[in-house]
């Protein structure tokens, strides 16, 4: 089991991996004491058996640089293979600006491929590689030095079966012609808005029982100053105030640093130094907040007539199409999507790009009164009318 300490051996890797098809990777990290992931360890195989070909990269050495790594991203000839990227793509971005080209997220094949929604690596392990991993090392600490064997094995067999697991379902794509649905699903992984958190936006993460817009020009004011505290500090945003202590700053009002201490869900810290100011500017400033400044709460979805019998027949047609074509139901249209589709909405993602030719052309013909859906066996098939 290699490990590469030194930026040298890391430009080695690499340049060895730049004549290669394809480059899987992995990331260890913590988040649990900070707002940004902090990178432990990264995880690289180029095809071979085995630990071949397979090493294990420490951005804790010092000295190290992952510029030689970054190169390798941008290099359009070389695939860069992940399970699960969204958060191995947010660590990479935040630390580079730089996102792998060309990208190939196993996770979104194997729903295209038939695996069902969400398909973990393990899963994907046994159903394809025919092995089984060991995951008691998962939740370890990887920032300690000098890590385990055994946290060792488990980091590169995240990598060395994944190259199994994308040749089977790179080639399964191929074969049913969904290469270009798997393309267009990760295109919102590339893209840099995916990974913004920004303070004037943290509110809508909140859930309230109360959409008033006074209120919600509160909850806005103290969600972004929760946000760039964070941030700045670089510490979880519970670590400032959790949501219930956010809500219950909302309707308290505290106008002193007096007030904050008979609140009974803020932390003890927040009730002094830097986070007291903040809150306390955070509610004047929501409290003058002018009228058409306010964040309105969004009651589209409310207004919506939804037809639930067609809703039903909707939701019966999705599941005849995952069973002929496939693909996970979750990927084609959530039950929200479907309801909206019930209710009139055209600007729905089922009913675009890869989902309109399986799913969406129906959907809308369905909605339309041309087609109707009967059942044949155990079967359910659609009948034009």
């Amino acid at each position: 089991m290699r490990t590469l300490t030194t930026t040298a051996d890391l430009a080695a890797f690499c340049k060895e991996a730049h004549g290669q098809p394809y480059v899987t990777v992995d990331t260890e990290f913590l988040r649990e004491r900070t707002y940004y992931s902090k990178l432990c360890l990264v995880q690289l195989a180029m095809p071979g058996e085995g630990d071949e070909n397979a090493v294990l990269v420490d951005p804790l050495a010092e000295g190290m640089s992952l510029e030689p790594l970054f190169d390798l991203f941008r290099d359009t000839n070389v695939v860069k293979v992940f399970h699960a990227a969204r958060q191995d793509l947010e660590i990479f971005w935040v630390e580079s600006r730089v996102f792998p080209e060309p990208l190939f997220d196993t996770q979104v094949a194997a729903m295209v491929c038939g695996f069902g929604e969400q398909a973990g690596y393990e899963t994907l392990v046994r159903r394809i590689a025919k092995a089984s991993v060991d995951k008691s090392s998962r939740f370890t600490d990887w920032s300690r030095r000098p890590l385990s064997d055994a946290q060792k094995k488990y980091a590169l067999a995240d990598v060395t079966y994944l190259r199994q697991i994308y040749e089977y379902l790179a080639a399964e794509l191929e074969k049913t012609n969904r290469s270009r649905w798997v393309a267009e699903e990760l295109q919102i992984l590339t893209n840099p808005a995916t990974y913004e958190a920004a303070p004037k936006d943290a509110w809508k993460r909140v859930k309230t029982r109360t959409n008033s817009p006074k209120f919600l020009a509160l909850v806005q004011a103290l969600a972004a100053f929760r946000e760039r505290h964070a941030q700045t500090n670089n510490i979880p945003r519970n670590r400032v105030f959790k949501d219930d202590a956010l809500v219950e700053l909302a309707s308290a009002k505290p106008r002193t640093v007096s007030d904050l201490g008979g609140l009974r869900l803020l932390l003890r810290e927040a009730r002094r130094g830097a986070i007291a100011d903040g809150i306390l500017e955070a509610v004047e400033r929501g409290m003058n907040c002018p009228a058409d400044k306010m964040p309105q709460p969004d009651r589209r979805r409310e207004k919506l007539q939804v037809n639930p019998a067609l809703a039903d027949l909707l939701r019966v047609l999705l599941k005849s199409k995952t069973e002929s074509s496939g693909v996970a139901a979750k990927l084609i249209a959530p039950s929200a999507d479907l309801d909206l589709i019930a209710a009139g909405e055209r600007d729905v993602p089922a009913l675009s790009g890869w989902r309109h030719e399986v799913f969406g052309a129906d959907a809308l013909r369905l909605c339309d009164g041309k087609i109707g859906l009967a059942a044949k066996g155990q079967l359910v098939v659609v009948v034009e009318l």
